[in-house]
C-alpha cells in the first residue's frame, strides 16, 4: 500500500517551518512505515512529493549522518539503528509514560483487557505504550510506535474532542478529502463521540470486527494524550462500555493526579 504525504504538515496550523531542508529531511524519514523496509529514491519521491534532485541530496545526507543505511544491491535505503535509539530515548524520557505505565499494567492485568496510551501525529494516533491482556486469542497485536487512523478509532475521536478548534477543522478537511463519500457518515460518528467525551468523559468505537475500544483524553500543559482500553469480544458494545468505562475514567484521574502533584 502506498503512503502518500499527508496534507497536514504541522500540529499548529499556519505555523511556518523555520528550516525547509530539515522539514524535507523529516519527510524522508516519515516515508518509512512497517512493511517498507527498503525504499528507493523513486519510492521516496512518490511518498513525499519532493523532487528527484531533492530526494537524492537528502538521502545521501541522511546516510552520511547515520540515520539511513544504503543497500547498494537494491539501490535503496533503510532506517539505520540510530533511529531506534532516538525512539528509546523518547520513551525513557517521557514523564507521562513513566507515571502511566505501572497503573496501565495493573488495570490490564486485573481486568484482563488491553490498555494503551497514544498521542496524535498529523491525522493518525501513535501508541506510546500498549499492554495486551486479551480475553480471547486474537491475531492482532498492537505495539509501541504503531499508528492507527484518527478518524476511525476511539483514540482519535477522543483526541478530536479536546483538540484546538483550528486543529480539529484542519483535520476534518483532511478526512473529507481522504474518505470521500464515506465522510458524511464518519463525521456523524465523530461528532457523536465528541459529544460523549464532553458529557461523559469518554467515547467508544468498534472499527474492527469483534473489538470494542473506549478512550478518554489526558490533557497536559505540553501535549494531549489519550488513554484507551479494549477487548476482543462478541458481546454488544453497550455492555462492554458499561463494564469498562468506570475503570478507564479512574485510570485517567489517577494519572492526572500524579502529573499535577509532580
Amino acid at each position: 500500500m502506498t503512503h502518500r504525504r499527508s496534507p497536514i504538515l504541522h500540529d499548529k496550523p499556519g505555523q511556518s517551518p523555520s528550516n525547509r531542508s530539515l522539514e524535507r529531511g523529516i519527510e524522508i524519514l516519515r516515508a518509512f512505515r512497517p512493511g517498507s523496509e527498503l525504499l528507493g529514491n523513486g519510492d521516496l519521491v512518490e511518498r513525499t512529493g519532493l523532487s528527484k534532485a531533492t530526494v537524492s541530496r537528502l538521502t545521501q545526507t541522511l546516510v552520511g549522518c547515520g540515520i539511513l543505511q544504503a543497500d547498494h544491491q537494491s539501490r535503496a535505503f533503510r532506517l539505520a539503528p540510530a533511529v531506534l535509539s532516538l525512539a528509546h530515548a523518547m520513551r525513557t524520557g517521557s514523564t507521562v509514560l513513566s507515571m502511566a505505565a505501572p497503573l496501565m499494567r495493573t488495570l490490564a492485568e486485573t481486568r484482563r483487557i488491553n490498555v494503551g496510551l497514544a498521542c496524535p501525529d498529523r491525522d493518525e494516533m501513535v501508541y506510546l505504550e500498549s499492554i495486551r491482556y486479551n480475553r480471547r486469542i486474537v491475531l492482532r497485536h498492537v505495539v509501541s510506535g504503531q499508528r492507527v487512523p484518527m478518524e476511525l478509532t476511539s483514540l482519535g475521536r477522543a483526541y478530536l474532542a479536546v483538540a484546538p478548534p483550528a486543529r480539529r477543522k484542519a483535520l476534518f478537511d483532511s478526512f473529507r478529502l481522504k474518505r470521500g463519500a464515506q465522510w458524511r457518515d464518519l463525521e456523524k460518528q465523530i461528532q457523536a463521540a465528541i459529544r460523549s467525551v464532553k458529557s461523559q468523559g469518554f467515547c467508544a468505537a468498534s472499527w474492527q470486527p469483534e473489538v470494542v475500544a473506549l478512550a478518554t483524553p489526558l490533557v497536559t500543559p505540553d501535549a494531549i494524550y489519550v488513554l484507551n482500553c479494549s477487548v476482543s469480544t462478541t458481546e454488544p458494545v453497550p455492555a462492554i462500555v458499561q463494564e469498562l468505562h468506570p475503570a478507564l475514567l479512574q485510570l485517567g484521574r489517577q494519572i492526572q493526579s500524579l502529573l499535577e502533584k509532580r
